[in-house]
């Protein structure tokens, strides 16, 4: 079938007037370049479901592929043995987030399901709670999380509150595409709104988890925080979760408070990105806050910085663990294959398990064992699970309550949280950790990049020998690169998520006193940056 007829069967089949209205526009400018791109393929579920740019046609996010989605989900959930079982549904404040939670609904319900929607754009950890909560089949959660603007996306969550993990996310694709047209699907507005009860119960929740109050009232109340919501959903549950532990509430970036789907201060709304926590830095100084913390726009995720420098995810996540692990929380602690090696050393000394995963939440909150539940677990790109008995999934709302509770009991003792991973690189070594990150337009350039690196991986790295090996031989297996020596580690792969190909690069420098800090982070600086340009040379890109 030519381009132009499969258009032209999708459109008679789009149930959206406007999307429909967009490829017809197409179709009669004969715009073969950019149909194709609409026509390339139908978007995959990759590291986190759906996720795609918003536009008609099978390659992008819209009504009539969110109606199939739903529609597939519905037909595998029945013949998985959960026929008009709950479904719960949440959506961040990103363009067209609550059309596709109302669409998702009124298929669901017409597939006999008992639906019911969270009541406004919520963060994406209360919904991934209220799946458990509500004794669900599954959830939906509406959101591209820290994608650009003009993308939206769609989670899916399994009765257990966890993400999809093969082989339900391929049973899922086949489903969909066994889906008719969109326009024939059947609907139903038979599905209820709940009111703010389950997000009442989360704050709850995450609180009860976490504080056991041994933080005194006075240490909660000299505490001084920082926090921006970069545009996102985050604000109203972050401070209610702050102020039922006891703390003030937080200062905030005001331009960036209150959602915002164009994201107007922001190139990205990751707080990974260069310049993206440049207000909240500036809002910390200005108030003296001990502690500032960004979530992206959906608060699953979390950055900190302190005393100007925004903390690596690895940093984050080894105070964390090292909290944890201080308060005697004994259980299994995971990171994937792409974080830092500081983790597995710091469980090492408390006797406690520890598993690497796959990269994605999916993967992590799968590490714990029966006799060893997973307690901790966290991937560098700023997903931490503080409270894996609450949220099955990364959570940035229990991970700033969790930091906030640690600046608090730090600066009672005149120490911040610098001071503490000083303390742990003088306990453990320095475990320095950064990236080599390339964003392309044409993702062929990834896959061979891929290829030149499995046919003739480097024999040394910063003049040490690092054996290679091909993590597709893993189970599962993983489409990435371990490069591995004497206090080296690189991880080579692609972005489960954006056009991107990532090198994760570590060493790890000694460090003999005190004193010896400053130097073993600037020999970690310099030892990164060669890391950078040899890995660079390596990938031809």
């Amino acid at each position: 079938m030519s381009l132009l007829a499969r258009a032209r069967d999708w459109a008679d089949a789009d149930p959206h007037p406007g999307d429909r209205a967009e490829i017809e526009a197409l179709i009669g400018s004969e715009d073969l370049d950019e149909l194709a791109r609409r026509f390339a393929g139908p978007l995959t579920f990759g590291t986190a479901g759906l996720r795609g740019p918003l536009r008609a046609g099978p390659a992008g996010m819209n009504a009539a592929v969110v109606t199939r989605a739903a529609a597939g989900l519905a037909a595998w959930l029945a013949r998985a043995g959960h026929a008009g079982g709950g479904v719960v549904i949440g959506y961040d404040a990103r363009r067209r987030s609550d059309e596709f939670a109302h669409v998702s609904a009124a298929v669901l319900a017409g597939a006999g399901f008992a639906v019911q929607v969270l009541p406004r754009p919520l963060p994406t950890p209360v919904l991934a709670f209220a799946v458990r909560h509500l004794g669900c089949a599954a959830g939906v959660m509406v959101t591209a999380s820290h994608n650009p603007p003009e993308d939206n996306g769609y989670k899916v969550y399994l009765a257990d509150g966890a993400q999809l993990v093969p082989p339900a996310d391929r049973k899922i694709e086949a489903a969909i595409a066994a889906v008719g047209p969109a326009r024939e699907v059947p609907l139903s507005d038979d599905w209820g709104t709940l009111g703010d009860d389950v997000r009442d119960d989360y704050v709850a929740a995450v609180v009860r988890a976490l504080d056991p109050g041994r933080v005194p009232a006075a240490d909660r109340a000299a505490l001084t925080v920082a926090y921006t919501a970069m545009h996102g959903v985050g604000a109203d549950t972050t401070r209610a979760v702050l102020a039922a532990a006891g703390f003030a509430a937080p200062s905030p970036v005001e331009q960036q408070d209150g959602p915002d789907p164009a994201f107007p201060t922001v190139a990205f709304p990751n707080p990974e990105e260069p310049g993206a926590v440049d207000l909240l830095t500036a809002l910390a100084e200005r108030v003296g806050a001990d502690v500032a913390i960004a979530q992206d726009p959906d608060a699953d995720r979390c950055a900190v910085v302190c005393e100007g420098r925004r903390l690596t995810g690895d940093e984050v996540g080894a105070l964390l663990a090292d909290w944890l692990l201080r308060r005697g929380v004994r259980g299994t602690y995971a990171a994937s294959l792409v974080s830092g090696s500081l983790l597995h050393a710091l469980a090492g000394a408390h006797g406690v398990r520890f598993a690497e995963t796959p990269t994605g939440f999916k993967w992590i909150i799968r590490a714990g064992v029966p006799e060893q539940p997973l307690v901790f677990g966290y991937e560098e790109a700023l997903g931490y699970a503080v409270a894996p008995e609450v949220v099955r999934d990364k959570d940035g709302i229990s991970a700033a309550l969790a930091l906030v509770l640690l600046a608090a009991e730090l600066r009672a003792t005149g120490r911040t949280l610098l001071d503490r991973l000083d303390e742990l690189a003088v306990e453990h070594g320095l475990f320095a950790t950064g990236q080599l990150s390339v964003r392309v337009e044409d993702l062929s350039l990834i896959s061979a990049a891929m290829e030149r690196l499995r046919a003739a991986p480097p024999s040394r790295l910063l003049g040490r020998e690092v054996a290679a090996a091909d993590l597709r031989d893993e189970d599962p297996p993983v489409d990435a690169v371990r490069l591995l020596g004497d206090g080296v580690r690189v991880v080579v792969r692609p972005s489960g998520t954006e056009p991107k190909l990532k090198a994760y690069l570590e060493t790890v420098v000694p460090v003999h006193d005190d004193a010896g800090v400053l130097a073993a982070r600037g020999r970690g600086a310099d030892e990164l940056d060669q890391l950078r340009a040899e890995m660079s040379a390596a990938l031809g890109l």
